[in-house]
């Protein structure tokens, strides 16, 4: 399992922000359609519906955002050591709003954040000209989500280091 960009890519499949589990909201891309993951909003959109695909609610990486998540990590370990079982719990990523247009209207799905400290600009903008690729037409579709599927299949270890990620996303674009 790796992240690149936006995108979740476990063995052969490929998510916008987190792979689900169990009910948790998801987006998952594949050769038939985009689709709606989870509680709500379980439905297919078959890719020659699809009109336009885009992501909102995008949290950026930034030095105050990466400094807020240690702390905020940090705290609650101090907070578990000293009065254990009284925490407040894990609390849930953040949400992406991904939005597919259809001709019959736009439908929002949610997916939660990957990136504990936000995406990379760099990536967020690489990865959305990704997803309107995937949107122009069935051969670009089929041709770049297979590679996105084959690189996830053949990768072993954890996410890429920056630059090898923005160069996959560079790759994928064509």
């Amino acid at each position: 399992m790796a992240m690149v960009g936006l995108f979740w890519i476990a063995e052969g499949d490929v998510y916008v922000g987190a792979k689900p589990a169990g009910h948790a909201p998801g987006v998952r891309l594949a050769d038939e359609g985009v689709t709606g993951l989870g509680d709500g909003q379980s439905q297919l959109y078959p890719w020659e519906d699809v009109r336009s695909l885009t992501v909102a609610d995008i949290p950026v990486k930034t030095l105050i955002r990466q400094v807020g998540t240690v702390t905020g990590m940090a705290l609650e370990t101090v907070k578990e050591i000293a009065l254990p079982g009284m925490g407040g719990g894990i609390e849930a990523p953040p949400l992406l709003l991904v939005r597919v247009r259809t001709e019959g209207g736009e439908r929002n799905l949610a997916a939660y954040v990957a990136a504990a400290s936000g995406y990379p600009q760099s990536e967020v903008d690489l990865s959305l000209a990704l997803l309107n690729r995937l949107t122009e037409g069935a051969a670009t579709m089929e041709t770049t989500l297979a590679a996105m599927a084959a690189w996830g299949r053949a990768w072993e270890g954890g996410t890429p280091r920056r630059s090898e990620r923005e160069e996959l996303l560079r790759k994928w674009l064509g």
